[in-house]
């Protein structure tokens, strides 16, 4: 038995206002996320992006190629149903966080994380007076109680739609002070995600490319830069 689709019943796709927010109605009905709430968007920007999409479908519908519809189902659904346990997992990552790791060796790879990472580091540093400690190795960074209480309250202090984005931006680079320095458009999504590589690229440069890694890195880079733009329409910039 073939598995039943969706298919696209609606003729007009429109946004219009709504309580809290905006919304994208399908012939005049308001698009609902899976488990069946309103969908109410921030801003027009990201109501904009999300009626595109649906717009966008013929025949049978493509979840897959409605990222922002996605997300923002996500945020709906998922994080602001717990906001704080979110919240506090992404704070966690401060405390391993990638930039404060260092290779011991060789010098050269220690060199290129030294000039790539201070510089967001101290940015971080002078944003939230909350400095973090940098280690060489294996050895668990040992940072200030203080900072990590900063960081977590500045997660906390993010609202659903851009909590679901810098979630993406957190666990996709592994460091909380990369996805800080993207939300805060400190730095470029794009060269955030090649920080992010440092290591990786250093690995490829010695021993070459392997096809699944390659393949697998460039598909959480288009989740990267997507939830970057998911997080630039929920901020309404």
């Amino acid at each position: 038995m073939s598995e039943w689709k969706a298919k696209r019943f609606w003729k007009e796709t429109r946004v219009a206002d709504a309580e809290g927010g905006w919304q994208v109605l399908l012939d005049g009905r308001p698009v609902r996320t899976p488990l069946k709430s309103a969908m109410a968007l921030p801003t027009r920007e990201m109501a904009d992006a999300v009626a595109a999409e649906w717009q966008a479908q013929e025949g049978v519908i493509d979840p897959l190629s409605m990222p922002f519809t996605r997300s923002a189902n996500a945020a709906i659904d998922k994080v602001a149903t717990q906001h704080a346990e979110v919240a506090a997992m992404l704070a966690a990552y401060a405390e391993t966080d990638l930039l404060c790791h260092r290779a011991e060796s060789p010098k050269e790879l220690a060199d290129q994380q030294n000039k790539g990472w201070n510089p967001v580091l101290d940015w971080a540093e002078k944003t939230y007076s909350a400095p973090l400690a940098v280690v060489s190795g294996i050895l668990p960074a040992d940072h200030p109680d203080e900072s990590l209480a900063v960081y977590a309250r500045v997660v906390a202090g993010y609202r659903p739609f851009s909590l679901t984005a810098l979630h993406d931006l957190v666990t996709l680079s592994g460091s909380l002070v990369l996805g800080l320095s993207v939300a805060n458009e400190q730095i470029d999504p794009d060269a955030a995600w090649r920080l992010s590589r440092i290591d990786e690229d250093w690995q490829i440069s010695q021993w070459g490319e392997d096809d699944e890694a390659t393949e697998a890195a460039e598909i959480k880079r288009r989740a990267f830069l997507h939830a970057a733009n998911f997080l630039r329409l929920a901020q309404g910039t």
